[in-house]
This record gives C-alpha cells, structure tokens and sequence, in this order.
C-alpha cells in the first residue's frame, strides 16, 4: 500500500492508473517522494532509466531493501524540502509520486525552480491543492502558488479520487495532477513580488506591495495602467503573464 499522510492507497487499478498517466519512457529519470512500501515505485522502476525515491521515514528501510539493492534504484533517505534536489544524478525527468499533503505545494513548487530537466509531473495530491494550482485568474483559489505554478507549466486535472481507495479513510477529497513543463521556473524577483502581492488578499494589488515594501505604491499603480489593468487591482485580476511583464516593469 502507498503511504499517503497516514492514509494508504490500497486499490491496484488507481496505481496502475497512475502509471499510464506518467507515461514514463526508457530514457526518463524518475522522481518519486515518499514511496512509503515501495508498491509504485516497483511499478515504475522498470520502466525508467532510473529512479530516485526520496523518503524520510527510516522505518521504512526494511520494505524498501529490495529496491534499494537494484542498481537503477537510489533510495534518498532525507526531508524532501531540505535535500539539495539539484545534487540528483542523473537529473530527473519526470516525477511521479503520492505526495505528503502538509507539504506538497512547496514541493511541488520547489521542484519547478530546483530541477529544470523535470519535464512532466504526475501527482496525488488533496483535491483542494490539485483546484488552486489549476485555478484561473479571478477565481476564489487563484493565488501565489498559482501564478508560479502555470509561469513554468500547463497544469492538468487527470482524474479524481475517491476517499473509499485509501485506508482509513480520509476526511478530504484527493486528485491525481499533471503538470507539463512550458518554460523556466519565475526569476527571483518575480517570485517575490507574486507573494508579497498576495499577502493582503483584500487590499489593492499595489497596496499590498506597499505594505511590503514602502515607497513603491505609484509606480506599482503607473505599471498596472500601461498593462491595461485598474490602478487599484487586487492581485488576482492578473494572469500569470501578467505578474512576469508587471516584475520586468518595476525592474525585477
């Protein structure tokens, strides 16, 4: 069974589901976070060039023995959110994985900036996280993680998941996402200026801004103007796009 929080993924047709939507290839290097027994990651060994499995529970290490000893296998014994993922080697290409719910939208975010070979992602993920990072601009989840998210990549609902697949039961609706990579992770700055816009949900984008950091409040409202937005728009009437010419404006 798949560790998931501590729910566990016990239908076999959801994992070999999960399988097909990754489309792992012979030349793909293979990411997988928190593999928990080991029960995809014994499906998508084998049709990988290799796989990294990263996993921080030690307990583990007897399940995992086994695929620990295949030579296309490393077993990355760490926190995920602090092992240097840019030190992988081979690269990752593709990321498949149940992701932790606490802290799948850092990772997931992290990934995108730290490995820009990563190609595609196939994640099980809270129905709630997988709803945000696809949201458009506008709408009640639309936020930082957003914007980040769909500057480097198409996000993709692929399929929904019932709470009756995990054992016990979970209290929360869970989704498998896809995401496809479309260019470089957001620089720097533009990270920045995307989370302190959001800050303030209820106050003006350029307000916001402000609050952060002083003395900028009419060059944000100049900057929204010439690109056609309101002086006092809230942070999520921009799209992505938008949030990269808005940082390249103010001299991000």
């Amino acid at each position: 069974m798949v560790r998931l929080g501590q729910n566990f993924l016990a239908d076999t047709n959801l994992l070999e589901a999960i399988v097909r939507e990754a489309g792992v290839e012979d030349e793909d290097v293979v990411l997988e976070v928190g593999p928990g027994a080991g029960v995809l990651t014994e499906r998508l060994a084998p049709l990988a060039a290799h796989l990294h499995a990263i996993e921080l529970d030690r307990r583990l290490e007897p399940q995992l023995a086994g695929l620990a000893a295949r030579p296309d296998v490393t077993i990355h014994w760490a926190d995920a959110m602090k092992l240097d993922l840019a030190a992988l080697d081979p690269a990752p290409t593709a990321m498949v994985a149940n992701l932790p719910y606490s802290v799948a939208t850092p990772l997931i975010l992290r990934t995108i900036e730290l490995l820009p070979g990563l190609r595609r992602w196939t994640l099980m993920v809270q129905r709630e996280i997988a709803d945000r990072l696809r949201a458009p601009p506008g709408s009640r989840t639309y936020g930082s993680a957003t914007v980040l998210a769909q500057l480097a990549a198409e996000v993709t609902l692929l399929r929904a998941v019932d709470p009756a697949v995990f054992k016990p039961r979970p209290r929360v609706e869970s989704a498998v996402l896809g995401l496809r990579r479309l260019g470089p992770a957001a620089p720097p700055a533009a990270r920045t200026l995307v989370r302190e816009a959001f800050a303030h949900r209820r106050k003006s984008l350029a307000r916001s801004l402000e609050l952060a950091r002083p003395g900028r409040i009419e060059s944000v409202r100049e900057a929204l103007t010439e690109l056609g937005q309101p002086a006092d728009a809230r942070a999520e009437a921009l799209s992505p796009q938008e949030f990269l010419a808005l940082s390249a404006k103010l001299g991000g």
